[in-house]
């Protein structure tokens, strides 16, 4: 098992704003930070260790940003994590991860951060006949094979979807178990910290596809976007945080290039003050 390396000041540099964020010592037994200090400040710590977390949103919404950002901030803060690419080619996405300013080849020099392509890392079940046959223990064995050779302690699969589901009806019952087994194999090696992404259909009210993950979830995060005194703002709904003391509520926020995503504040003040 190679070591992870330590990061120059040049690429530290490049990430000055997440680099810069210092996760407060006296969550750090507990929590993973978020990678984003108000949505820190909001859960009362940051994310569960271990835990599995839902972010939810239609196309377009930060579902991805969102994940980089908190792989990106552990790697910078010596928490390893694995990147599974479900919808676009490794290549591609780090292509558009350097257009968003973001330039991940130090983190992955490092052996801070590690990408796999699904189409390749997974090809079997793109086959049809093959996925019949295949034990979701495969693939889940798979991951947590990967994540141990960097040492991570962070992972986001983006989507989940595609990953254990084939199309069809009878796929459902598979993809459900399926997810129950995964997440709890996950958590029970109590080192990975998981951020799972699921796509909502434009107009829909639900938060995933199966129906099964808001419940193996110990945080559910809704992202999209509102009209509010005639703008369209992008919104964060805290909509589940197990054992946390917050609330539901919406919160406005951007997504700045080279920074990633920055919590503006609650909902009802740009309301309030009509900003």
């Amino acid at each position: 098992m190679t070591a992870t390396h330590t990061l120059d000041e040049k690429t530290l540099s490049n990430f000055s704003t997440l680099a810069s964020y210092k996760f407060p010592p006296e969550f750090r037994d507990f929590y993973t930070s978020s990678g984003i200090s108000y949505l820190d400040e909001i859960l009362g710590g940051g994310f569960l260790k271990g835990k599995t977390y839902l972010v939810a949103g239609e196309t377009g919404c930060g579902k991805t940003i969102f994940s980089l950002q908190f792989l990106i901030y552990g790697a910078l803060h010596g928490e390893p994590g694995v990147y599974i690419a479900i919808d676009e080619p490794t290549d591609q996405l780090l292509k558009g991860i350097k257009q968003f300013g973001w330039d991940v080849t130090p983190l992955i020099k490092a052996r801070r951060l590690l990408f796999l392509d699904m189409r390749t890392h997974f090809s079997k079940i793109y086959l049809r006949e093959e996925r019949k046959r295949i034990e979701p223990k495969y693939i889940i064995e798979s991951i947590i094979k990967s994540a141990s050779e960097i040492k991570a302690r962070r992972l986001v699969i983006d989507p989940i979807a595609p990953l254990i589901y084939g199309g069809t009806k009878d796929d459902v019952l598979y993809a459900r178990e399926f997810l129950r087994e995964m997440v709890f194999a996950i958590e029970k090696t109590g080192k990975l910290t998981t951020i799972l992404t699921s796509e909502i259909p434009t107009g829909s009210r639900q938060l995933s596809r199966f129906g099964v993950e808001e419940f193996l979830a110990s945080g559910i995060i809704v992202l999209g976007l509102e009209e509010i005194s005639g703008r369209i703002e992008r919104i964060m709904f805290i909509r589940k945080a197990r054992w946390a003391p917050v609330r539901p509520g919406k919160f406005v926020f951007d997504i700045v290039p080279g920074t990633g995503i920055v919590i503006r504040g609650p909902i009802e003040s740009f309301k309030k003050h009509k900003l």
